[in-house]
């Protein structure tokens, strides 16, 4: 279904970024992708999902809290593939506390690279996918994009700022054939949950098993993880042709969490 695009998935190198990647990879599409840590696993991962297809896979290590960096990652996919016909705005980090209490740097790290650097690569993917007259972005908000949550006043801020971000995008871009969604997962069993599933089991002295089940009994009435192959699944609907006249959602994939 896409082969022939090319999609650039920031903070892919684990986690839901790496899932969206392999999703996008096996409907043919060529990646780009981007983080931190080890990279050659990954790359063989998406690699391995493409199958028998053909397809080019890239990594670029731009920091994603340097606009600089971020516009040199973009012009190294546009010099490497023509374009980015499908970008995923995925990469983010999280700290946790109180206002009062939060570090002036975390907030400003946060914001940096959950928000800011969304506006930077779709301001520089937009001009190249609206003169195609196609193209996919695809923010990964969270369900904490729709609802808040104690002790995460920059992660929270940033991804309602995400949201808004895409709906302002899907807006003006409305008649042409560049779409703009938001994705909002739940609880993901990626690192970054993990670090918080090994503090809840720590702080009350109990199994990893049972930090998990207390972990997801407290937002999640489903009682299960979201998988990145479940998000990869959505991301994927979002660049089909069925998904033509879907602009500006944030679909929450989270278990029933905001529907309470």
């Amino acid at each position: 279904m896409l082969t022939g695009k090319t999609a650039l998935v920031t903070g892919s190198t684990s986690g839901i970024g790496l899932g969206i990647a392999q999703a996008l990879a096996a409907q043919g599409a060529n990646i780009v992708l981007n983080g931190f840590g080890e990279t050659e696993g990954p790359i063989a991962a998406v690699r391995q999902a493409a199958g028998q297809r053909a397809i080019q896979v890239e990594y670029h290590g731009a920091d994603m809290s340097e606009a600089d960096e971020i516009a040199a990652m973009m012009a190294f996919a546009a010099e490497r593939f023509g374009r980015v016909d499908i970008l995923v705005n995925n990469a983010g980090i999280q700290h946790v506390a109180p206002v009062q209490d939060f570090p002036v740097e975390k907030w400003d790290a946060i914001l940096a690279i959950n928000l800011s650097s969304a506006f930077h690569t779709t301001r520089l993917a937009l001009p190249a996918m609206q003169q195609a007259n196609w193209g996919r972005i695809i923010n990964v908000a969270s369900v904490h994009g729709l609802v808040g949550s104690a002790q995460k006043s920059a992660y929270v801020a940033a991804k309602h700022g995400i949201v808004g971000l895409t709906k302002v995008t899907a807006l003006e871009n409305a008649t042409t054939g560049v779409t703009c969604n938001a994705i909002c997962p739940g609880w993901v069993l990626t690192p970054l949950v993990q670090k918080q599933v090994d503090a809840k089991a720590a702080e009350h002295s109990i199994s990893n098993a049972e930090a998990t089940k207390l972990l997801l009994g407290e937002k999640e009435p489903s009682m299960q993880f979201t998988t990145p192959e479940e998000l990869g699944g959505l991301a994927v609907f979002f660049c089909s042709p069925a998904a033509n006249n879907v602009r500006g959602v944030a679909w929450n994939m989270d278990g029933g969490w905001a529907a309470q």
